[in-house]
């Protein structure tokens, strides 16, 4: 393969793109807005599906992966750009959760090191918590990555190559289908050929597959976040307690999210989101009642059934592959994902199975 089209400006197609990249392929890589301003921007950067125990093991393979291989991607970009993507070991509370047995279990069979502590613990670990926590689930070696400056800095790093192409706000009117294969994409103005054609475009995935005759089980979820600004320090660890979390930056600000809409392709925020949240954050820190929120935004998740993504070619359309379909992981999955499609396009031996992920089990015709 020598050229690549990506279709989505997100961490799934600057992943996909900068793995085509190191390997040898030219990427043309086309984005209805700007590069990296949509879910991916939008979410909290946990690397850790929120509640992993839950999962099938198509999820925990991909996490797993990711997890080991974020610190070395932020180091490889903090390299190449100088911009730090400030992946946080900061550790996860899960407090006083209701599965936790199950939990544990699930910890020990994967030999994932998640442990019960004890109220005290909890208090040693995040002072600042309120009062009535009686115990918690604590994993200390899961990290948050700050994902605004992790895709400034892989945008950064993927035009440091001389076959990348950036077209930013660029929208792909329809898909170039010739010979019974995708050979390229039809712009407004223009027609663009290669020999693959990578969809990684979020909750607007289906649009196009849409057009070919076929239904991608991808919708927009929409998710709100509230941030705050504390002390650098304040809040060492993350917590998440009845759904709700909140995640420290290095330099004191504080995440707390997030809502679980589903209002098409609505991204506006209500003051309804920005009450619930403020009482999540006040139940959870109450010394953050005493701030103001310093910014409140909204995101579209790729919803798709159980989760589990779409990874591969499709068969009906063959130079068409997906990387779609993530939904609340999206940055937890990002590294795995995009490895493994990378490995699928070149033929090479994939990281894990494929077959969980196969376009043909979710895809149906209109």
């Amino acid at each position: 393969m020598r050229a690549c089209i990506v279709i989505g400006g997100g961490i799934m197609g600057g992943l996909t793109a900068l793995n085509l990249l190191q390997r040898g392929v030219s990427v043309t890589l086309v984005e209805r807005q700007a590069f990296g301003r949509e879910s991916s921007w939008a979410g909290g950067g946990i690397v850790s599906p929120l509640y992993p125990w839950r999962y099938p093991a198509a999820i925990s393979a991909l996490a797993n992966w990711s997890q080991g291989f974020y610190p070395q991607l932020a180091q490889q970009l903090l390299a190449q750009t100088g911009v730090d993507p400030e992946v946080s070991r900061t550790g996860l509370l899960w407090l006083d959760h209701a599965e936790s047995e199950q939990a544990l279990a699930w910890a020990k069979e994967r030999q994932q090191p998640l442990n019960s502590v004890s109220a005290t613990q909890i208090y040693q670990q995040v002072p600042p918590l309120a009062p009535g926590f009686t115990q918690a689930l604590w994993q200390a070696d899961l990290a948050n990555v700050r994902n605004p400056r992790l895709l400034a800095a892989l945008k950064a790093h993927l035009l440091q190559f001389a076959n990348f192409t950036l077209l930013e706000h660029t929208s792909v009117v329809g898909l170039n289908q010739a010979d019974g294969r995708i050979g390229g994409v039809h712009l407004a103005d223009r027609s663009l050929s290669a020999d693959a054609v990578v969809l990684a475009a979020g909750a607007w995935s289906g649009d196009l597959l849409a057009q070919s005759g076929w239904t991608l089980p991808v919708e927009p979820v929409k998710g709100q976040m509230l941030l705050y600004k504390a002390e650098p320090g304040w809040l060492s660890s993350m917590v998440l307690y009845q759904g709700r979390y909140a995640i420290p930056r290095r330099d004191g600000h504080i995440l707390i999210g997030s809502t679980l809409e589903y209002a098409g392709y609505d991204k506006s925020t209500t003051v309804e989101a920005t009450d619930s949240l403020a009482a999540s954050a006040a139940a959870l820190l109450p010394a953050l009642a005493e701030r103001e929120p310093v910014m409140q935004w909204a995101g579209l998740r790729p919803g798709s059934p159980e989760g589990i993504p779409l990874i591969g070619e499709v068969p009906a359309l063959p130079g068409l592959w997906l990387n779609c379909g993530h939904f609340r992981n999206g940055l937890v999955l990002a590294p795995a994902a995009c490895r493994l499609l990378t490995d699928l396009m070149l033929q090479q031996a994939p990281i894990i199975a494929p077959e969980p992920y196969a376009p043909e089990r979710q895809l149906l015709p209109r």
